[in-house]
Formats: structure tokens, C-alpha cells, sequence
């Protein structure tokens, strides 16, 4: 009988404390691939830790990330933009806070080192596509609503994670144009790549809290389970 079990993780990137939040189903004593889950702007919260349960229901063990660092998150839109802003201005630390916390995890006993991939949202969707750029040889990398500006940093060599980005084709933070240059981004470097796009959909389209249509923030039902069920169709994909 599956029983989901959750602990928080403490761990530590360049003297900074973190906390990241484990699930797993605790009737299987095996390793187990693993997702990260990268938050969006505001940081690790319920959205990400409800994630990392979710994957653990289906056999894989989530963790939900911390790349701010512990106790460290933003409620309003200003405290939010102030947390994320220091990672966009220096790609570089983001990259290495990423590939230093996928280091981790792959330590932790019910973990399969050998299969690993990450998720995020909006900010976290960048986060993924950035891993996937580093080169590291992940099984996957998904982007929801995620942000497309190319880090500047990782312009040549194959891109060994496949990646799968889930967009609404109405969001003003990564426009039409955005989309084609990630894919020419991803296609000059031979990645394994696909990408959903959804109709009359904006950003943060998962988030049953996002009803701002001004900010271009609107939560769609009906793509978000699209978006999902592709998830778990590219899931059973990698880790086979």
C-alpha cells in the first residue's frame, strides 16, 4: 500500500542555508528516479511542496528546491521581483546554485543518481531550461510558463537533458518571438526538444490563484491538465 511521506531537507549552497522538502512513497525501500521542482519568483511554497507529493504518488520521489535560501520569500509583487532579480542579473550563480542542489539530491539514499530530472514554473521554468543548458546529462527538463531568455552563457555543445516546455501562447513574458528563438536555441544544439503550446492561455496558467489579466497572469484549467498529462506521458518516457 502506497504511503506518502514527506521531510524537510536541510542543506547548504557556498555557507547559505536552504531547506527543500522530500516526498516519497515510503512502501518502496528502493531508489527511485527523482524531479526537482524550482519555484516560481516567490520561492518554495505550498504549489511546489503539493508537486513534490504529486510525483510521489506516482512512484518518483519530488523535491521541492530552495534556491533563495531558508525562510527567505516574497508575498507581494515587490518582495517577490526583489528575491528573483539577483539570479536574472547573474545566470552564472543561478546555474551553479542549480547544478550544486541537483549534486545533493542525487546523494540522498532513496534517490537513483542515475535518473534525475527537474520542473518549474515561470521563474522555476527558466531554472529548468537553464540546467538543461549546462550540458548536464539529466533525463529531463520541463518548463511551465517558463521564461525563455537564453542565459548567455551556454551557446555550444549538445543539450543531453530533453526538454519539454508547456506554454500559453498568450503570456507577455515570453512572447511568440521568445518561443522561436527558443527553439532555434534548442535545435542548434541538438537537443531532444518539444513544445505545447495552448490557446487563449497566459502565464502562471497552473496557478488556481493567478486571476490578474492585466499583469497576464490567468489561471486555465483545461490547460493545465493538458499540461500535466503530457508531464506524465514525458516522465514514463525518460525514466524507462
Amino acid at each position: 500500500m502506497m504511503t506518502i511521506e514527506t521531510r524537510s531537507i536541510d542543506y547548504d549552497l557556498n555557507g547559505g542555508a536552504h531547506e527543500g522538502l522530500l516526498a516519497i512513497d515510503s512502501s518502496n525501500a528502493s531508489a527511485r528516479p527523482v524531479v526537482l521542482i524550482s519555484h516560481a519568483w516567490g520561492g518554495r511554497g505550498d504549489v511546489e511542496d503539493g508537486y513534490a507529493k504529486k510525483l510521489a504518488a506516482l512512484g518518483y520521489a519530488g523535491f521541492a528546491l530552495d534556491l533563495y535560501g531558508k525562510g527567505k520569500r516574497g508575498e507581494t509583487t515587490e518582495e517577490c521581483q526583489a528575491l528573483m532579480t539577483p539570479f536574472m542579473e547573474d545566470r552564472a550563480m543561478l546555474q551553479e546554485r542549480l547544478l550544486s542542489t541537483i549534486d545533493y539530491v542525487a546523494g540522498l539514499p532513496e534517490v537513483d543518481e542515475n535518473n534525475i530530472a527537474i520542473m518549474g514554473f515561470c521563474f522555476g521554468g527558466l531554472c529548468a531550461l537553464d540546467v538543461a543548458r549546462s550540458g548536464r546529462a539529466i533525463k529531463g527538463a520541463a518548463s511551465f510558463h517558463g521564461l525563455f531568455a537564453p542565459n548567455g552563457l551556454d551557446a555550444s555543445g549538445d543539450i543531453k537533458a530533453k526538454v519539454i516546455a508547456f506554454h500559453g501562447w498568450d503570456d507577455p513574458m515570453a512572447t511568440p518571438d521568445d518561443v522561436k528563438a527558443l527553439a532555434e536555441e534548442m535545435t542548434a544544439r541538438n537537443a531532444d526538444w518539444q513544445l505545447h503550446g495552448y490557446g487563449g492561455t497566459m502565464h502562471a496558467f497552473t496557478n488556481p490563484a493567478a486571476n490578474d489579466p492585466d499583469f497576464g497572469t490567468v489561471y486555465n484549467e483545461t490547460a493545465a491538465n493538458r499540461a500535466w498529462a503530457a508531464m506524465e506521458n514525458f516522465l514514463a518516457e525518460i525514466f524507462r
